[in-house]
């Protein structure tokens, strides 16, 4: 990705996190000289964000699976922490497929033969409430399973994985379904989850996380039948090193015949970062994961072939935290239509990207057109949010800046409100621990204004950065945000 954070070092080696953003519960594959990546999105639209990499450091959003969260009149408002949760992808039959859960609603599936074309309408697959990451395996007989987990929050128990006999094309199950791992059954084993199914030299290996988001590890676990039973090892845990809970993942091999693991790390407020590690196998064929069981912080770079890999172009990154109106759809980020709204948590029409790196600093110009209540700027927004901006007043606009703490507080201002002639350019940045400062400059240079303020993360996301826009009537024009690096401390 492009931005504050560089994962290649430059000198054949490359640094963790390897996407320094939410890229929450990431799966990849790779085809051909290509890798592709997707990760959980939650109740973000467009859903289903598809990355693509020649080196497995290096990638570029290339688009979205998911135009529109389903079903689609349980989506025209923020639900937080739900929509879509961990998925799997891979590349059968000559086809890409995301299987996905929502843990409301059940297990989808959509496919495309070009991941940065159009994919196929979500299709319900297993409904449900509670069934979550979703795995397909397509058996060298011919035969097609998929394994998922279990929410608590949604069914009452979790720390299992049930597989399913299913049609070749995954439209429908042919079975009721087998517990073919019981985590209770295995010492110190709790909140297992995020299967990730895979076949190797005679043997199904099934990934799993386990141990929570926070503080979890990850298994892998073996079997000569497809339905187990299957035994456990831990492979990959946070020991001595500063990455905590590392786990959930993706195992993929280039076409040198390197083995990798990719997983996320949990950073607060910067939300899920995605991580890469080497990975070998031992005399016994177990996998062998990092530093000997350890996350590496630096590691040389995959070997790589000489055939030349496809290149795509990068989207834009933006979303929203709801299904906009069919009008909205198309909505860009120069002009925003104020629409009605007070807490931005519950706004559906906040634009919104994940937080880009550690350090950075981004800038914009708003100009509001709108009468009296109206409002709009830049936001970081999470479980508490701050913001700065133009609020329109029957006198003029004035500059306004405004927090609102976690637990449904409402907005309070946190410097006094300045009345302003016209557009006014506005700054954010961010520092280490997601420490957010806010600046303005209305003609006379740059100014901060108010106290730092400790940006908080969503439900199971990082913060967003936002641009809004809320009110009666009218609109808000923005210059494109511009972000830039700040030194590493």
């Amino acid at each position: 990705m492009t931005g504050p954070w560089i994962a290649d070092t430059g000198d054949g080696h490359y640094r963790n996190p390897i996407l320094y953003a939410d890229w929450s519960d990431p799966d990849a594959v790779r085809v051909g000289d290509d890798f592709y990546l997707t990760a959980s999105s939650f109740n973000r639209v467009p859903g289903l964000p598809l990355l693509h990499s020649n080196d497995l450091v290096s990638w570029r959003l290339i688009g979205h699976a998911l135009d529109r969260l389903v079903p689609e009149d349980a989506y025209r408002t923020p639900r937080h922490g739900c929509g879509v949760w961990a998925p799997a992808l891979r590349h059968h039959d000559g086809r890409f497929w995301i299987v996905y859960p929502d843990p409301d609603h059940g297990i989808y599936v959509t496919t495309s033969d070009d991941p940065t074309g159009k994919w196929t309408e979500p299709r319900l697959i297993l409904p449900g409430k509670g069934l979550i990451d979703p795995c397909p395996l397509w058996d060298d007989d011919g035969n097609a399973y998929l394994v998922h987990g279990w929410a608590k929050s949604r069914c009452g128990f979790n720390n299992r994985l049930t597989a399913h006999r299913m049609t070749a094309d995954l439209t429908r199950p042919l079975d009721d379904g087998t517990v073919i791992v019981d985590g209770d059954a295995i010492p110190g084993c709790r909140t297992l989850e995020g299967p990730k199914w895979y076949q190797r030299d005679g043997w199904y290996w099934i990934f799993a996380p386990a141990g929570g988001v926070t503080n979890g590890w990850q298994y892998a676990m073996r079997s000569r039948h497809v339905l187990g039973p299957y035994e456990p090892r831990v492979v990959l845990a946070q020991g001595d090193t500063t990455v905590n809970g590392p786990h959930q993942g993706a195992w993929v091999q280039t076409p040198a015949g390197e083995s990798w693991f990719l997983h996320f790390q949990d950073l607060g407020a910067y939300g899920r970062v995605a991580h890469l590690q080497p990975m070998t196998w031992d005399a016994d064929g177990w996998p062998v994961i990092g530093d000997h069981g350890t996350p590496v912080t630096r590691h040389r770079k995959p070997a790589l072939t000489s055939a030349t890999a496809r290149v795509h172009d990068q989207v834009p990154e933006w979303t929203r935290p709801a299904n906009p109106a069919p009008a909205r759809s198309g909505a860009g980020t120069r002009r925003l239509p104020c629409e009605p709204g007070d807490d931005l948590r519950a706004f559906p029409a906040v634009l919104g990207r994940r937080l880009p790196g550690p350090r950075f600093r981004a800038e914009t110009t708003v100009d509001l057109d709108a009468p009296a209540g109206a409002r709009a700027g830049v936001t970081v927004l999470g479980h508490a949010y701050a913001w700065i901006g133009l609020e329109q007043h029957p006198d003029g606009p004035r500059l306004t800046h405004r927090n609102a703490e976690a637990g449904g507080e409402a907005e309070r201002d946190v410097s006094e409100p300045v009345p302003v002639d016209g557009p006014v350019r506005l700054a954010v940045t961010v520092t280490d621990g997601a420490v957010a400062r806010f600046a303005a400059d209305t003609g006379t240079g740059w100014k901060e204004h108010g106290p730092p303020f400790t940006a908080t993360p969503g439900l199971w996301i990082g913060a967003t950065l936002g641009l809004f826009a809320t009110g009666p009537d009218g609109h808000a024009d923005f210059e494109p945000l511009l972000i830039t690096a700040l030194e590493e401390s």
